[in-house]
């Protein structure tokens, strides 16, 4: 079973507009709609929607931390959160016909006996691999990550900030950074699929098993202990590149669980973001992978 955490997630609000905002005048939205939000809550529905068992969890609190739990019962995802004082996060977005702004909340704190709590709830379920993706809320930090990693028989999967990576001493099997947080990870600017290998290169030496790094519209590089793979993206239109890296991060641990070979689990991730870019919206019920993922190319890159 695949298990995720979401240590810090949120309440995600989109709003949308008609107009640009102005200061000190009452306007009124066209639309808005309310999503589950965070790293490991998006892989949980993607595992789900693949029909692998999952379980989510993390910290929430408050009404916006049971408006989580009740979407989550939407998509057949289990839940066990650990609750803790203060409201789970609220993260906004306002889309303008000329802008995009973005609001995100700190959430709430979640000390050391919170941290003690959610370990013995991983302990309970006893998985075959934990996913922890997203920030980290007020008062948690590298130490309980490599922590939570430590607590069990399980492997450790990472979609944290590229900042977190550098700070953990831990040795994780999966982790899976954008362009973004490879340039924080390693110092390499990532412009080319070359300088994308080369950073998760030097990831993997730090105690990173296999790197599946995300280049959205450019592809995925996947760095093992034996090679490194590149493939680009399917050739669809896309709609919407919310939960696209998610997805494929999901798609990669649904695929070596059920014992499938690195190239095969790089199609499956690039075939299931292929389709998830195709439709509006990170949330979906159904995904299969297979129909597509023999059109997706895979080279061996030399190191």
């Amino acid at each position: 079973m695949i298990l995720t955490v979401t240590p810090n997630p949120a309440v995600d609000q989109t709003i949308e507009m008609d107009e640009e905002v102005q200061a000190d005048t009452v306007q009124r939205s066209t639309d808005a709609q309310f999503n589950s939000g965070g790293n490991g809550i998006n892989v949980s529905q993607f595992v789900r929607a693949l029909g692998s068992e999952t379980v989510a969890t993390g910290f929430i609190g408050g009404f916006t931390g049971y408006f989580i739990e009740q979407d989550l019962v939407e998509y057949d995802v289990p839940t066990d959160f650990v609750e803790v004082d203060g409201e789970t996060r609220i993260n906004t977005t306002l889309l303008t016909p000329e802008s995009e702004y973005h609001i995100n909340q700190s959430g709430p704190s979640a000390d050391r006996d919170a941290v003690d709590e959610l370990i013995e709830t991983l302990q309970d379920h006893d998985p075959s691999v934990i996913n922890i993706g997203g920030s980290l809320p007020p008062e948690m930090d590298a130490a309980d990550v490599d922590r939570i990693a430590s607590a069990g028989d399980w492997d450790t999967a990472l979609d944290v900030h590229g900042e977190l990576m550098i700070e953990l001493d831990g040795e994780y099997e999966y982790c899976k950074p954008n362009r973004e947080e490879l340039t924080a990870a390693t110092g390499i600017e990532v412009e080319t699929i070359d300088d994308c290998a080369e950073a998760a290169r030097q990831l993997q030496e730090r105690g990173y098993e296999r790197v599946i790094a995300s280049m959205g519209g450019d592809g995925a590089v996947l760095v093992t202990p034996e090679e490194t793979l590149y493939a680009p993206p399917l050739d669809v239109d896309v709609v919407d590149t919310i939960g696209a890296g998610d997805s494929m991060f999901a798609a990669v641990l649904w695929a070596y669980e059920q014992g499938w070979d690195d190239e095969r689990a790089l199609r499956a991730g690039v075939a299931t973001s292929a389709h998830l870019v195709s439709v509006k919206g990170p949330s979906v019920h159904e995904l299969d992978p297979e129909a597509t993922m023999e059109q997706v190319r895979v080279w061996s890159m030399r190191a």
